[in-house]
């Protein structure tokens, strides 16, 4: 049985971790603001941000057979501090120069909603990032490509950013954005298997 399987979310980089995992979702992008949800721990913030664009994407859905809908939303926990995109310039050089040679814990959430019964299975999942030790000059060149000021902590790894991770603890997919096995667990939750979601053409 294949699924109808949306993703809520406009990251490419998500869109990317599950078409090389092989799956083929439908993207639509909820348009939630963020800015006005948020949660006692960062793992119930960012699964409440997540649930948050889930469920509005699915409000907007006319089911026509099984349809599983998947919302995700990072946020790197940072000493006290919780840090989505900075965008800005400014904000993003001073994430750097405070975060570099430091570690922080990157957490995503994951809510998939079942259309058809109902049901709704979610995971937070956290994993540790240790930064590398740029210089000034190295802050200024990655600001400069516009890459951080759009991105979740002001960091990729699987892209530029990539260069500026020394190791990390957990799942490395987390950091992009999307947890494969946290996405099979929820699946499992709710009756289905990976083979369930429609498959990237060859």
């Amino acid at each position: 049985m294949i699924v109808r399987f949306v993703l809520a979310s406009a990251s490419p980089a998500r869109l990317k971790t599950l078409r090389g995992a092989g799956v083929e979702p439908e993207v639509i992008v909820s348009g939630v603001d963020e800015s006005a949800i948020g949660g006692d721990t960062p793992g119930e913030h960012v699964l409440a941000l997540a649930r948050a664009k889930a469920e509005t994407v699915a409000a907007g859905l006319s089911p026509n057979g099984p349809t599983l809908v998947l919302g995700c939303d990072s946020m790197l926990q940072f000493e006290a501090e919780m840090l989505g995109k900075p965008g800005s310039e400014r904000a993003a050089m001073a994430r750097w120069l405070a975060m570099r040679g430091r570690s922080g814990v990157l957490h995503t959430g994951h809510v998939l909603l079942d259309l058809a019964t109902g049901r709704r299975a979610e995971r937070s999942v956290a994993t540790t990032v240790k930064f590398a030790d740029l210089s000034d000059a190295e802050i200024i060149d990655y600001v400069r490509t516009g890459e951080p000021l759009a991105v979740a902590g002001a960091f990729t790894i699987d892209s530029l950013g990539g260069w500026f991770v020394e190791s990390i603890v957990g799942d490395h997919h987390n950091v992009v954005g999307l947890s494969l096995p946290a996405l099979r667990h929820l699946l499992l939750d709710l009756g289905y298997r990976v083979t369930d979601l429609p498959r990237r053409p060859d």
